[in-house]
């Protein structure tokens, strides 16, 4: 029973990462229609960044803002770069451009903290806590408290602020929001500022708990896609939930059958859901009146 619930909450730990980078596609894809493919390198950016701040200031809790700047700053840069050109020609180009933004920044990361993997210091005791009778790492609590705390802020933002409703407006109905008078521009460029900053987040979230490099964001920007998959692109909820989903299938597979088939649990549901429910668990078909 203690295994049990260890392993329950590190799934939910690694779960809750997934659901705050798939919320960033969520996000974009609800807003502008498009996804940045190259989210896995916010991350690794978000986290090096971290890193070499957390090294001069020797704080972890003040380095956080910066990094979420810094997360903002480059998803401004992905959306001018690389997604605004294509949707002004209705051009599907923004796939490969966000892809080639991607690469660009993995490379630069890597020349300028190099191709090791690095030790990021940890804000809390590494010693485990006993819960229930449990070994629960103090990183895995601020994972899952981080995680949800900027789930909640940013669905607070858009419930209450003006700012927030033009971008549940733009979400809604595109078109109809431009004609009201949003500037649909603006939105989906701050879409993809909050998008790349909820990477960058989770990215400095993870990092205590495994190692920081410039290719640390490739393999959790995919699983992480495939949650706003399985969730459904349209659907905040459904991103929480295939985090969670995703996150204790690997746990489970990993301990109680090999941690070589530890990825086949939530691709086997991709394909089921994709199958099943093309829109995803909680998503929406989209239904076009001609």
């Amino acid at each position: 029973m203690d295994m049990l619930l260890q392993i329950v909450f590190s799934g939910i730990a690694l779960g809750m990462i997934y659901a705050v980078i798939a919320f960033g596609y969520q996000l974009t894809f609800s807003t502008s229609g498009t996804l940045n493919f190259g989210q896995g390198e916010a991350l690794a950016v978000g986290a090096l960044i971290g890193l070499s701040t957390v090294s001069h200031i020797g704080n972890y809790w003040l380095m956080i803002p910066i990094v979420l700047l810094a997360g903002a700053l480059y998803g401004i840069g992905v959306e001018r770069l690389s997604v605004r050109p294509a949707l002004k020609i209705k051009s599907q180009g923004w796939i490969m451009a966000t892809i080639a933004f991607g690469i660009i920044m993995k490379n630069v990361a890597e020349n300028i903290w190099g191709k090791d993997d690095l030790k990021f210091p940890s804000p809390v005791p590494e010693a485990p806590l006993q819960l229930f009778g449990a070994n629960i790492l103090p990183m895995e609590i601020i994972v899952i408290v981080g995680a949800l705390v900027l789930m909640f802020a940013v669905e607070f933002f858009n419930r209450k602020s003006i700012y927030g409703k033009a971008i549940v407006a733009t979400a809604a109905d595109r078109d109809a929001a431009s004609l009201m008078g949003i500037n649909t521009g603006q939105v989906i460029t701050f879409s993809y500022a909050i998008s790349c900053a909820a990477a960058a987040f989770a990215g400095v979230l993870v990092a205590p708990l495994t190692l920081t490099g410039a290719s640390m964001g490739a393999s959790l920007g995919l699983k992480a896609f495939a949650v706003a998959i399985i969730g459904g692109l349209t659907s905040g909820l459904g991103v929480i939930v295939g985090g969670l989903i995703l996150g204790l299938a690997e746990t489970f597979t990993g301990f109680y059958v090999s941690t070589g088939y530890k990825d086949v649990p939530g691709l086997v549901l991709l394909l089921v859901v994709l199958a099943v429910k093309p829109a995803g668990l909680f998503g929406k078909t989209a239904i076009k009146k001609v």
